[in-house]
């Protein structure tokens, strides 16, 4: 969409997936955790209330697809859901696949850690999965 710059700290800590109606759907470079970010193609977009109506509902219809293709991946019980932007003030969504005794369970993903960053060819096979499951 005219005038979208994806911040350059999430283009260095994620990878491309597909662009949905609204978002880019991205992978968090960590693979530790099923996590996927959504970042909706609005320029200057920092808040979920800025956005116009019609906008509010894509995002939130995106998030619904990406939470369910989420919680159908083995292993994954429980679903985070967050939209801070303490950090990086672009609008963006996480959504995150937990389970008890994973990496920072019980607490928040975010400075949990070191991220474990997907090798070269994991990184390509689960950007396939997701463009597949993403289709489906």
């Amino acid at each position: 969409m005219p005038g979208f710059e994806l911040d350059p700290r999430l283009a260095a800590d994620s990878h491309f997936i597909a662009d949905g109606p609204l978002s880019q759907v991205r992978l968090m470079d960590d693979t530790r955790f099923p996590w996927l970010v959504l970042v909706p193609r609005v320029a200057g977009a920092v808040e979920w209330i800025e956005l116009e109506g019609n906008q509010q509902r894509l995002l939130l219809a995106e998030v619904h697809q990406a939470g369910r293709l989420l919680k159908a991946v083995p292993g994954v019980d429980k679903l985070n859901i967050g939209a801070l932007g303490n950090i990086v003030r672009q609008l963006h969504v996480h959504l995150v696949g937990r389970h008890a005794g994973d990496a920072a369970w019980p607490g928040p993903v975010w400075g949990s850690g070191q991220p474990e960053r997907f090798a070269p060819d994991a990184l390509q096979a689960a950007l396939t999965t997701w463009r597949q499951r993403l289709a489906g």
